[in-house]
C-alpha cells in the first residue's frame, strides 16, 4: 500500500495469530487466501459506479441510501465479515466529510485501501476541529451557507459519500460518470467535476 510499510513486529505478531487460528481449526489456508483475494480486488471504481448509477437511476439511488450494504452486494461485492455500509447524500445545503477519529476505519470493500493521509493523526483530529480548513487543503472551498457535517466511520459502521452530480454531465452514460468519481469524492474531501466528457469509444 502506497505510503505505508508494516512494522516487522506487527507482521510477526500477525503471523503468530494466523498460525494459532489455523492450528485450532478456526480458519483454513483456503479461507485466508479467499479473503486476501477479495481485499486485493477492492478498489474505488466499485464505489464510483455505485454513485454513477445513483445519479442516473432514482430507484437505485433510494436503494443505495436505504441500505448501502445490500447495494454493494447487488454490485457483486461480498460484504461478509464487513461492518454495515451507510451512504451519506450531499445536498445543496449539506456536505459530508468522512473520518475515523480513532484509527482508520474505512469502507475498503467498496473503495479499496485507505490513503496514507486518511490514517494520519493530523487528518483525524483536524477534520473534526476545522473541517473547512482541511477541505480547502484539498482544493475544496464551500460557500459559507453550506453546512459541513463530519461523520465518524467506526469499527461498527462504515460510511461513504454520495456527492452531488456535477453540472454539465447531462446525458452522460454510467461509464462516463463513473470515470469522474474518485476515492477522494467518496470520503468527501473533494467534489467531482465535469472537466471534459470521457470518451469510451474503441
Amino acid at each position: 500500500m502506497a505510503g505505508y510499510e508494516a512494522r516487522p513486529e506487527s507482521v510477526a505478531l500477525l503471523e503468530k495469530l494466523v498460525a494459532a487460528l489455523k492450528s485450532r481449526g478456526i480458519v483454513t489456508e483456503e479461507e485466508i487466501a479467499l479473503r486476501r483475494t477479495i481485499a486485493e480486488r477492492a478498489n474505488p471504481e466499485t464505489g464510483a459506479r455505485m454513485v454513477a448509477r445513483a445519479w442516473i437511476d432514482p430507484e437505485w439511488r433510494a436503494f443505495l441510501l436505504r441500505d448501502g450494504t445490500a447495494a454493494a452486494e447487488a454490485m457483486g461485492v461480498s460484504m461478509k465479515g464487513n461492518p454495515p455500509l451507510g451512504v451519506l447524500e450531499d445536498t445543496e445545503s449539506v456536505h459530508h466529510l468522512v473520518v475515523c477519529t480513532l484509527c482508520s476505519c474505512y469502507p475498503r470493500a467498496v473503495i479499496g485501501y485507505p490513503p496514507h493521509w486518511y490514517k494520519s493523526a493530523a487528518y483525524r483530529s483536524r477534520a473534526v476541529r476545522e473541517p473547512r480548513a482541511v477541505l480547502a487543503e484539498f482544493g475544496t472551498v464551500l460557500p459559507a451557507g453550506i453546512q459541513v457535517r463530519v461523520v465518524d466511520s467506526t469499527a461498527d459502521f462504515r460510511w461513504m459519500v454520495l456527492p452531488m452530480r456535477p453540472p454539465g454531465t447531462e446525458g452522460w452514460s454510467e461509464d462516463e460518470l463513473t470515470a469522474i468519481v474518485s476515492r477522494d469524492h467518496l470520503v468527501g474531501v473533494s467534489l467531482p467535476q465535469a472537466a471534459r466528457k470521457v470518451s469510451h469509444a474503441a
